[in-house]
């Protein structure tokens, strides 16, 4: 990977914007990630009462640093978190409150992004305490074009209470100020995308994952599943030996929710990801190997070919029927009970169904992916991703957003995040190995039925975790407190043991790998290589078509979905195709679709 290019000319962009403390030659990733190591030791101490690191270069400037008490008092204080990932609304309560509690002396309110949320925030002239934006696309760029997002290098508050972010995170800092430049905004970060890595070489961990309950497939002899169409019998072959789940419902392929609905419907395009190793791109499916863009209306495109899959499902009686109307929280309870057979998603899957009681009944789902599909992966980006970490421009408490932002970015911050509190859910051993407590371990392997300690909330680890749904550093990229190894769990060297439950062992010894990433390298895939694109912006005029037709291709892509025949699939279908090209006569969507498919192709041709 021609990673020099980049990293040379995002440091030119670092020292420009005046970014202090970039660590790394700009010839080597190798060398950024060990400073990020060397530094990290004492840069844990973002609390409400020491608010910059040990580590600074000048002990009597970091002194002359305020501490969040001297400048709030003693009193808790609320905060409110505006993010458009939030699935939860509401104060936060559970153990990651107690932990920005004993932190901080705060308290967190969660607004989520509903329908008109982003413009009402906006005319009343405050998004939030702290921001979090689910694109770098339009909402973003109108906040910081419209001052409504504090400035990182006002008053040298990143360099006081966020002086981790600054010191090992250069790159993607660099990155924001180079987005808000080319929006006409000058060299200023507003913030910082999620998942930073710090070795670009390195892809993230798999969530495409097509999770399938191997119990069932185990009693069905594990039968061959080449293609689509197999994979189509395997469900029916399991709904006949698995008629209704555990609370005596009926089972069923796959439950959809329409809540992440957007530009598509969202499980329809992330089917075609899962399978054909297809990225989202405004209306349609772009090819991370070729470049080139399927439009969401293609005729035998990729989201029509995974439209009618679904109609297929649900022809066959194999789709959840009320996929359309339910909550992703809802559609979680079927998973848990065993109401589906398999998810393309980890988290809507494994992680739901694979509970201790589940596992030692010899029950799970484990990844059954054909052999014609090519899962999609994320490569791993020093400049961070499309989901932002801000702060609102009128915030009262600039320094303490600053500050939990910071402290996420620790080690030991993003370490609880995942996990929950240091010594109570993980520790280190001797060797710097990362281990789980036997409570850490069972909150992982059964999020909603671990319940917490009183002192940590009293409620499960999964309702007590910080709802605000977004990352700072990638999962896999590698954690300098411990002894070489990265952020996820499943990669620990204290939990790669001896397989505990009869169904694992079966698992691993059909599939000859240890564990579900071993699995998904093993087999064909893609990798989305991370590059500095972002959202183009779109016209005032196409603004209002990009929404009318947005709307058309959802609702339609769910009726089509219900459609009782292929006839009348096909009517809806069109119907579909015939609206959206009213809406755009011109066909400026997908030119823009186009275009931007041009412009990230041209930038993962730099690194390729």
């Amino acid at each position: 990977m021609k990673l020099k290019k980049i990293a040379a000319g995002v440091l030119s962009l670092a020292m420009a914007a005046s970014l202090a403390g970039c660590g790394g030659s700009s010839d080597s990733s190798s060398d950024n990630t060990t400073t990020a190591a060397n530094n990290s030791a004492d840069a844990d101490d973002s609390s409400a009462n020491a608010a910059v690191s040990d580590d600074s270069d000048d002990d009597d400037a970091a002194s002359d640093v305020p501490s969040l008490t001297d400048l709030y008092g003693d009193d808790t204080i609320q905060i409110t978190v505006y993010s458009q990932l939030a699935n939860y609304s509401g104060k936060l309560t559970g153990w990651f409150a107690e932990v920005m509690k004993n932190e901080f002396n705060c308290e967190m309110t969660i607004i989520p992004e509903t329908d008109g949320t982003f413009d009402t925030r906006m005319e009343a002239g405050d998004l939030g305490d702290i921001v979090i934006f689910g694109s770098t696309g339009s909402n973003y760029q109108r906040a910081v074009l419209e001052g409504m997002l504090f400035d990182w290098n006002e008053d040298n508050i990143l360099s006081d209470y966020g002086p981790y972010i600054e010191e090992n995170m250069p790159y993607a800092l660099a990155n924001n100020a180079n987005l808000s430049d080319s929006i006409g905004a000058g060299q200023t970060v507003y913030g910082f995308g999620h998942n930073v890595a710090t070795n670009p070489e390195d892809h993230e961990a798999f969530f495409y994952t097509m999770d399938v309950r191997w119990d069932l497939y185990k009693e069905l002899g594990y039968p061959e599943v080449t293609n689509l169409d197999d994979f189509y019998n395997l469900m029916l072959q399991m709904k006949e030996i698995c008629p209704t789940d555990e609370a005596g419902g009926e089972t069923y392929a796959t439950s959809l929710w329409p809540d992440w609905d957007g530009n598509m419907a969202m499980y329809v395009k992330a089917f075609a990801t899962c399978y054909w190793g297809y990225d989202e791109l405004g209306f349609g499916l772009y090819d991370v190997e070729t470049g080139d863009f399927h439009y969401a209306l293609e005729e035998n495109g990729p989201y029509l070919e995974s439209l009618k899959f679904f109609n297929r499902l649900y022809q066959a009686g194999l789709i959840d029927p009320d996929s359309m109307t339910q909550t992703y929280s809802e559609m979680s309870e079927k998973v848990t009970v065993g109401g589906t057979f398999f998810s393309i998603f980890d988290y809507a899957g494994s992680q739901l169904y694979n509970t201790e009681e589940h596992l030692t009944e010899g029950k799970a789902m484990y990844p059954v992916v054909p052999d014609d599909a090519t899962p999609l992966c994320y490569g791993m980006n020093v400049l961070g991703g499309n989901r932002v970490w801000a702060i609102g421009a009128n915030t009262e408490y600039p320094e303490l957003c600053m500050a939990i932002i910071n402290y996420l970015c620790t080690p030991e911050g993003y370490m609880t995040y995942w996990y929950g509190p240091k010594d109570v859910c993980w520790y280190y051993d001797d060797e710097g190995n990362t281990c789980f407590t036997e409570l850490g371990e069972s909150a992982y392997k059964d999020r909603k039925g671990t319940i917490m300690p009183d002192e940590w909330g009293g409620i499960s680890f999964d309702e007590g975790t910080f709802q605000a749904n977004n990352t700072t550093w990638s999962k896999d990229a590698s954690n300098p407190d411990s002894n070489g190894e990265t952020y996820n769990c499943e990669n620990w060297r204290s939990r790669r043991i001896d397989a505990q439950y009869d169904i694992l062992a079966d698992w691993r010894n059909v599939t000859g790998v240890y564990n579900t990433q071993e699995y998904m390298d093993s087999i064909p895939h893609k990798v989305s290589l991370a590059t500095s694109y972002s959202e183009s912006d779109r016209s005032d005029d196409l603004k209002i078509i990009w929404e009318q037709v947005a709307d058309c291709i959802t609702a339609y892509s769910w009726q089509a979905i219900y459609a009782s025949s292929d006839d009348e699939y096909n009517k809806i279908v069109a119907e579909m195709t015939q609206k959206c090209n009213d809406y755009d006569s011109d066909g400026q969507c997908l030119a823009w679709c186009e275009n931007e498919a041009a412009i990230r192709c041209a930038l993962e041709d730099q690194v390729r």
